[in-house]
């Protein structure tokens, strides 16, 4: 129960006092069928409203029982996309009614552009606020760390290194334009026997990776400043460019970024018993006797069911039925949109079965940099349950950097500033190197590590990484 007056009968020019809570209380609410969670000191039951929620149920629920003033920064939860018609039909909401300090509202400005809008969402969850002798972190989070962090962000936003340099992003999207014209000039001028298919097989599958790291950026909202024309965006690069599916993006990749390597949170991390990661997970396996596969060679089988089958299978599979089940009828039809100008453009030279091995076939080229990239920032790090750290700390030991160079930020998206990323989703990617010397100083402040390293060095740390937790495994699984 809450401190604090109940809210009764009285006269109408009186607001009855606002309940407080403690965080004992608060914590209780962390069930999916009771969910609170805490923004400005401000408390809301998110329990009903969760189920509406445009970033998905579970990337809210994850915060159920905490503080997500600052977690809500990077995570993009509740703006993935502003479903502007709902609104204007339904009274409900989210954020609304509280009112923010200037620096509490930093923290959502990553991924709430139009807090007018989402502070409609706010007043009708409200059910008090923290008492006042409660700290505004709960479960003893560093609120050094968090204010310093905060101050980091006005800074950056001083340098405005959150504007957006849109040349870059024109020259992005034509660059890939060009190698899918590329791609279809070789076939026809050449014909298509074995060179010219397989030197075209590689161009297209490098258009679909930077296709894919561009779909990233307007995924993240950081490319406009208003979001609709980021979503609209999104979904012509991810749907018509690569025949995926946007929401099905938003839903799974917010969730990671809010809870980074973390168990049951990220959906990153959870591997379907196929490896195991980390330190805890494997020696929880080996205890309980758990031999789904031999663990001891996962750094082995690694090349045969990672890299090779994520996209062309696991990914593929879960796009297009999440689609139908969720009846998501316009990514759908941005999808089909794909494959039709695919199929009309290659099947004239290969056939119906040619073309779909064709597409197969780069999907498989596709998977293997995309798992080599994504995975040499986290794989490698700390993977373990809900430690409930401040956010910058969970992001650090979450994260890590690959050296800068041209080709690096090329062949990755620039996800070789995997830190700055996590903690600034919103901003330009061109910006990251700016902002990087900054990270690194917070970090010497508080004795938090910074870790970055070569590209050939954190690439080998993914077998060394999945090679370790594989002997954690043997061991446990012999000897405890």
């Amino acid at each position: 129960m809450g401190k604090g007056g109940n809210q009764g009968e009285g006269g109408p020019e009186r607001e009855a006092p606002i309940p407080t809570f403690s965080w004992e209380e608060i914590q209780k609410h962390n069930l999916r069928t009771d969910q609170w969670l805490v923004i400005d000191r401000k408390v809301y039951n998110v329990t009903k409203w969760s189920k509406q929620h445009p970033g998905g149920h579970r990337v809210i629920g994850h915060y159920a029982g905490e503080d997500a003033t600052v977690q809500l920064e990077p995570s993009g939860l509740t703006c993935v996309r502003e479903k502007r018609t709902k609104a204007k039909k339904k009274e409900k909401g989210f954020l609304g009614g509280s009112e923010l300090g200037a620096e509490k509202k930093d923290a959502f400005h990553a991924f709430h552009p139009n807090l007018d809008f989402v502070r409609k969402y706010m007043k009708p969850l409200l059910v008090g606020e923290l008492a006042p002798e409660e700290p505004s972190q709960d479960r003893g989070k560093n609120s050094q760390i968090t204010e310093d962090f905060r101050a980091l962000k006005k800074t950056a936003e001083d340098l405005k290194l959150f504007k957006t340099n849109h040349l870059f992003f024109l020259l992005l999207l034509a660059h890939i334009i060009a190698m899918e014209s590329l791609a279809w000039f070789i076939i026809f001028y050449f014909g298509n026997g074995w060179i010219p298919t397989l030197i075209t097989t590689f161009v297209l599958a490098t258009s679909q990776v930077q296709a894919g790291w561009l779909q990233h950026d307007y995924g993240h909202l950081s490319v406009y400043k208003k979001s609709r024309w980021n979503h609209i965006v999104h979904k012509f690069i991810i749907g018509h460019m690569k025949g995926a599916s946007a929401n099905w993006w938003n839903h799974r990749h917010f969730q990671h970024h809010a809870k980074p390597n973390i168990f049951h949170k990220d959906p990153d991390v959870n591997m379907l018993h196929v490896f195991v990661l980390g330190e805890w997970q494997p020696i929880e396996y080996g205890k309980k006797k758990l031999k789904y596969l031999p663990y001891n060679h996962q750094h082995e089988y690694f090349f045969l069911i990672g890299p090779p089958l994520l996209i062309p299978m696991y990914f593929q599979y879960q796009i297009i039925m999440t689609m139908i089940v969720r009846k998501d009828w316009v990514d759908l039809a941005w999808a089909i949109s794909y494959y039709s100008r695919f199929f009309i453009t290659y099947i004239p030279f290969y056939g119906i079965l040619g073309a779909l091995l064709f597409l197969n076939f780069i999907r498989f080229l596709e998977s293997h940099w995309f798992v080599w990239v994504t995975q040499m920032n986290h794989i490698v790090m700390e993977i373990d349950r809900e430690p409930y750290r401040d956010w910058f700390s969970s992001q650090l030991a979450a994260t890590c950097n690959v050296e800068q160079s041209f080709f690096n930020d090329w062949f990755s998206g620039h996800l070789n500033f995997q830190i700055e990323h996590h903690l600034f989703p919103t901003m330009p990617r061109h910006n990251f190197h700016k902002i990087a010397p900054l990270v690194k100083s917070l970090c010497a402040k508080h004795g938090i590590k910074y870790q970055e390293k070569p590209l050939l060095r954190a690439l080998l740390d993914i077998i060394h990484s999945l090679k370790k937790s594989g002997q954690l495994w043997l061991d446990a699984y012999l000897h405890k």
